[in-house]
């Protein structure tokens, strides 16, 4: 059994999502000091690889080979070898290949470390204009549109902006079903080919979105950041929101009063004196 203290270790290192001067100093250090570098699609990070004069060895590691590497790079790292992990644009493992990678690493004891840098979802969020204190990423919707209704079922009382990513050809039928789903009047945002040449941020609701896009053929990689949930004000009473509850639901009074306490926003003892006030 080798000595894990002799182990190599695993880089997860951001590249750039579009303009080349995003990447960290620290970045191409680490692509230039590791003795192999697993990249998504090694044609694609050779240019990267010859903007700035690295010469490491490049090995493939995408979707469809990964499960086949894992033994052959986790035998490399106990080798004593490090190894950097890459993925063609942003952060690896993050809706891109890596994550199955990183599992087996940590599993079996090899020291995984990350060399932060872009991320799409992050920039996208960061110039949205939509809140941020609270977001959820939920990468690709489903590609089928009785599955993707489904999926944007739960967004309806989401409370936190949600980030997703979609591709090109998908992006119209995505944001019709969006709208048959959340509403024509949805807000969102919509960014598109983030930091390169043609960037463009697209901020409206669904209706004024589908007919931005419909304008000509949509390119580039987009990132779709839907915003949070309207909270309505109550339409009834808090005696008469107690009345209803009582009597379509045989939940005891005290779960009844918390629920309306939460829905009305008012103190559980206020609605529990009301409820007091019903029985009497």
């Amino acid at each position: 059994m080798t000595d894990s203290t002799q182990w190599g270790i695993l880089y997860v290192v951001a590249t750039p999502i579009g303009n080349l001067e995003d990447i960290t100093f620290r970045a191409v250090r680490i692509l230039k000091e590791v003795d192999l570098v697993a990249a998504e699609d090694t044609r694609h990070s050779r240019k990267l690889f010859n903007h700035f004069g690295i010469e490491t060895n490049l090995t493939s590691c995408y979707e469809h080979n990964e499960s086949q590497k894992m033994d052959y790079l986790l035998g490399l790292l106990q080798q004593g070898q490090s190894i950097a992990l890459i993925s063609d644009a942003g952060t690896p493992a993050i809706s891109d290949p890596g994550n199955v990678l990183v599992q087996h690493c940590r599993n079996s004891g090899v020291t995984v470390l990350p060399v932060p840098g872009p991320s799409a979802c992050i920039s996208a969020l960061s110039v949205a204009g939509l809140p941020t204190d609270r977001f959820c990423f939920d990468g690709f919707l489903p590609p089928k549109s009785v599955a993707r209704c489904r999926a944007l079922q739960p967004y309806l009382t989401q409370k936190r902006t949600v980030v997703l990513y979609e591709a090109p050809h998908r992006l119209l039928n995505s944001l019709k079903d969006i709208a048959s789903v959340l509403g024509d009047d949805k807000p969102l945002a919509i960014a598109r080919e983030l930091t390169k040449l043609h960037e463009e941020l697209f901020r409206g609701t669904v209706t004024e979105a589908i007919e931005h896009f419909s304008q000509g053929k949509v390119r580039g990689e987009i990132v779709l950041l839907l915003a949070p949930a309207v909270e309505l004000a109550p339409t009834e009473t808090v005696r008469e929101a107690l009345v209803r509850l009582s009597q379509e639901c045989d939940l005891p009074m005290k779960a009844i009063v918390k629920q309306v306490a939460k829905s009305h926003g008012v103190s559980g003892s206020e609605v529990y004196n009301i409820a007091l006030s019903l029985k009497d």
